[in-house]
């Protein structure tokens, strides 16, 4: 990361002066409605009689078209229109799988691990002292209100297009790490149906990975300390490549995403508590405090820029370094803003368990659809709705949702193609004594 990388943030600093913010539609604040008004029961079991992909899910958790032992040892969870959670379902078929949904037609059902016994005896209420979690596909869960410090378009619920940007930066960066740190190949991302996404990495051995070693990639990937990473970054030089290649791609981003769109420094609490205080020379710190207090509202990227203005004038440092630690600071200052932000337990917990793709959102109506990154950024206003499907059904159209499950069609048939290959290997060392 050059100093021309991070400085031509600042380029644009006069054309966008004094820009005010432009009005956002957010996504139909129908999540404010009770969801009985909107969706009932009879319309989930509608969805799950005729359009959610049942064989498909099957042979994505059974690693096969055909049955195996495995997919009866996972465990399923549903929640119900009574609030009732009920966990350690298990099926043994892609028909009993689909019988068992459609007939209790859960508001959600959840994916969980593969155990070492079969769950029967689980459920009805029988103990075992063996029974554990062994197998379960990485998972990692970025959602919006993580963002809620920085973005000022919505908050907590409510999201829009240009406060989605942080998601499709942070699928991005995520999907070139997994790929290329790791080598992971079988990874879908899914739409959680309203503020966030949810990846799922099904590489053999991604789903035998234990909790350490879980852990060990979710404090590989974050950059921060604390629940979620919101503690301060941990930062040291030279960087790592991780860091690299995210702080070029954070960087590209930054001022449309944060000077831009967001804008949030033109508070100026915020911009003195998230930048004046946070600069490591104390009297620049004073200067910049006393600056903004004199001049309020103005822009981030002024206040951005201010930041070199000060520094240029010589009077308001304290150390011949300072230069270099203005780069340093703004590089901390883009990553805070935009690199991912996970949630730790998802990702390290082999018994959690995480809503299945193609549920619906019993609250705003969005089928969690899979989407791929390589195909571009994805709109999460422009995708299935449970109405847009009953529509195009009593309309005898085509189904909005075929393309997405093509999208997660492709990634199974990925998946199995690599799981049969290592059974024909496994099959041959077998036979070679």
């Amino acid at each position: 990361m050059t100093l021309e990388d991070v400085t031509n943030i600042e380029q644009e600093a006069g054309k966008l002066a004094g820009k005010p913010q432009e009005t956002v539609t957010s996504v139909a604040n129908v999540s404010d409605q009770p969801a009985s008004s909107r969706i009932t029961q009879a319309d989930f079991e509608e969805y799950y009689k005729h359009f959610l992909p049942f064989k498909s899910i099957y042979a994505w958790l059974n690693h096969s078209p055909l049955p195996n032992l495995k997919f009866g040892h996972r465990e399923f969870a549903m929640e119900h229109f009574n609030t009732q959670y009920q966990r350690y379902c298990c099926f043994t078929s892609s028909n009993e799988f689909k019988d068992a949904i459609v007939k209790a037609s859960p508001s959600r059902f959840e994916v969980g691990a593969i155990y070492n016994e079969n769950l029967k005896n689980k459920i009805k209420g029988q103990k075992s002292a063996n029974l554990k979690p062994v197998e379960k596909e990485l998972n990692f869960d970025i959602d919006l209100t993580d963002y809620d410090d920085i973005r000022t378009c919505c908050a907590k619920t409510d999201i829009c297009l240009k406060c989605w940007k942080f998601i499709n930066l942070a699928v991005n960066i995520m999907d070139v790490t997994l790929r290329e740190d790791f080598g992971f190949e079988n990874l879908i991302w899914v739409f959680s149906g309203r503020r966030g996404v949810h990846c799922w990495v099904s590489d053999p051995r991604a789903r035998v990975l234990d909790e350490s070693k879980r852990r060990s990639i979710i404090e590989y990937v974050m950059l921060k300390s604390g629940k979620n990473g919101s503690d301060k970054l941990s930062l040291r030089k030279p960087y790592h490549p991780l860091v690299e290649r995210a702080l070029k791609m954070c960087t590209k981003s930054f001022q449309e995403i944060i000077m831009e769109d967001q804008d949030p420094w033109r508070d100026d609490e915020k911009a003195i508590t998230h930048l004046a205080k946070t600069f490591p020379d104390s009297k620049l710190k004073d200067a910049l405090t006393s600056k903004w207090k004199a001049q309020p509202g103005r822009s981030s990227l002024q206040k951005w820029k201010d930041v070199d203005e000060l520094i240029e004038k010589g009077q308001y440092v304290s150390s011949r370094t300072i230069a270099g630690l203005n780069q340093d600071w703004k590089r901390e200052i883009i990553l805070s803003c935009l690199y991912p932000k996970l949630d730790i337990e998802v990702s390290r917990q082999l018994n959690h368990l995480l809503k299945s793709p193609f549920c619906i959102h019993p609250k705003t109506g969005n089928v969690c659809v899979p989407f791929d990154p390589k195909d571009g950024d994805f709109d999460p206003l422009s995708g299935p709705t449970l109405q847009k499907l009953f529509e195009e059904r009593s309309e005898g159209r085509e189904s909005c949702l075929k393309p997405y499950v093509e999208i997660f069609d492709r990634f199974v048939q990925g998946l199995n193609k690599e799981e049969l290959a290592k059974r024909k290997t496994e099959n041959k060392e077998n036979l070679d004594f």
